[in-house]
């Protein structure tokens, strides 16, 4: 959890925990603390996720 609060640090506790109540909710909490629009939020998330998994593949 520490490398998501690190990449996206306006993020609070509460909005961590609407992950596991779906991704378009979270993408959306995202977008409003980063000021972003819902789609430039739902493309840093990708993008987060994918080099989050990269890194889970290199280091095994």
């Amino acid at each position: 959890m520490s490398r998501i609060k690190t990449r996206f640090p306006r993020l609070g506790a509460c909005a961590l925990l609407t992950l596991r109540e779906g991704r378009a909710r979270f993408e959306a909490q995202l977008a409003a603390a980063h000021h972003l629009t819902e789609t430039e939020a739902r493309e840093e998330l990708s993008d987060f996720l994918y080099i989050e998994q990269l890194r889970r593949e290199i280091l095994g």
